[in-house]
């Protein structure tokens, strides 16, 4: 008999490297512009494609982990990434590469949310808290380690259009083959249940009433975490340009990707703050973010700039933290994986929403207004949410 494999070390290996993946993609865009001639319209596409397929998996597929087991949804997850990767890797036009996009959008749902629910079953003591810290490290860690994979290949490789998804597709076979080796004992029909139709049918889990009101406290950290990552992702090309005398994806790439290496560091190193505390530090970190970014705008201080990544990244990983960690402590077993499908939801929607606003703000008002409206209203209504979280009963009982 084979001996088999020990499974947490390996779920979380699949987990980094199933974001990873994800966000490989992010420092190409401008090669892929120029090579195939597009339209800066048709780079907002393929990243709104990948997006759709991200909440495509947590409105329809994002309960499967409670009926089959983690594993079994992990494992599809990871084939379909690898299938998706595969398909960009060799794409010949716009339609082939959102096809792929939206594959690897699939894909990664289906990871986070799987991958979540098994950490949480295979822990020996059932420390959730620790738990919660390495999830939403992976989280953070991986997808920060995608754009600078991604930048440092596209900018000194021949054909970085296709050397940069090499590494991933080798790792996700390795990724693969560890699933079906590691050993699960008395978890491996731990969450197997009946699926039905209903379980595919689009719909968002909730908490029982009486905690209602603390889960959606919780969700405003995902949806502030995502949208203050974004607007400075988004952001930091119109600085970096004039900060800097150097070019390229490694550049796109490594701004993007520190901003999410230091969210993981920030989360290591807050990781025995209580969560009434990461959540009212992460929110007021959100809210003095914005207010940098705005004041930024009429000042251009390279300086002002780089102190408004640090509480970005600050408030990116605190609100995951926090989040992640109370998502944990609401949710019963049967519901797990559906509750944390709602979390990410919330945090997609914040990275979307408020950056379509600005674009549409920016085309009329000019980009100046959209972000000072954009911060403004960010910091009048995550100030008052940071207060809640904090005296939150709910929140103080943990």
């Amino acid at each position: 008999m084979r001996e088999k494999w020990s499974a947490f070390p390996w779920v979380c290996f699949a987990m980094c490297v199933g974001v990873m993946g994800t966000a490989l993609i992010s420092p190409l865009y401008p090669l892929y512009k120029d090579v195939w001639e597009l339209r800066t319209s048709d780079i907002s596409l393929v990243y709104v494609v990948y997006m759709l397929g991200a909440l495509c998996g947590l409105l329809f597929l994002g309960r499967l982990a409670d009926r089959l087991g983690f594993r079994a949804v992990m494992m599809l997850g990871l084939i379909l990434g690898w299938v998706g990767t595969l398909v960009t890797l060799l794409a010949w036009d716009l339609a082939s590469l959102n096809i792929g996009r939206f594959a690897v959008g699939l894909s990664s749902s289906l990871i986070v949310t799987s991958a979540s629910v098994g950490l949480v079953q295979l822990s020996r003591d059932g420390a959730s808290q620790r738990i919660s810290t390495i999830t939403s490290f992976l989280l953070a860690f991986g997808f920060g380690l995608g754009p600078i994979t991604g930048g440092v290949i596209g900018q000194w490789l021949p054909n970085p259009l296709v050397v940069t998804y090499i590494p991933t597709l080798v790792l996700g076979l390795v990724a693969i083959y560890a699933l079906t080796r590691i050993d699960l004992g008395a978890h491996a029909d731990a969450a197997r249940t009946p699926l039905g139709w209903p379980d595919l049918m689009p719909r968002l889990t909730w908490t029982e009433r009486r905690d209602s009101v603390a889960f959606m406290l919780t969700c405003a950290c995902p949806f502030f975490a995502f949208g203050v990552f974004g607007l400075y992702a988004s952001m930091s090309p119109l600085f970096l340009d004039k900060m800097l005398p150097w070019h390229g994806p490694v550049v796109s790439g490594t701004a993007i990707g520190v901003i999410l290496l230091a969210s993981a560091t920030v989360q290591l190193l807050c990781a025995k703050l209580s969560i009434r505390w990461c959540g009212l530090l992460g929110l007021l970190s959100v809210v003095v973010s914005n207010a940098l970014l705005v004041a930024n705008f009429k000042v251009g201080s390279s300086m002002l700039f780089a102190i408004g990544v640090g509480t970005a990244a600050t408030a990116h990983g605190l609100c995951l933290l926090a989040g992640i960690s109370m998502v944990n402590h609401i949710t019963s077993p049967a519901q797990r994986s559906g509750l944390i499908s709602t979390y990410l939801v919330c945090g997609y929607v914040g990275s979307i929403v408020p950056l379509l606003v600005a674009g549409w703000i920016a085309d009329h008002f000019g980009l100046p207004t959209a972000i000072t409206a954009l911060g403004l209203c960010v910091v009048a209504v995550a100030t008052p949410l940071a207060v809640w979280f904090f005296v939150h009963p709910r929140m103080r009982r943990v």
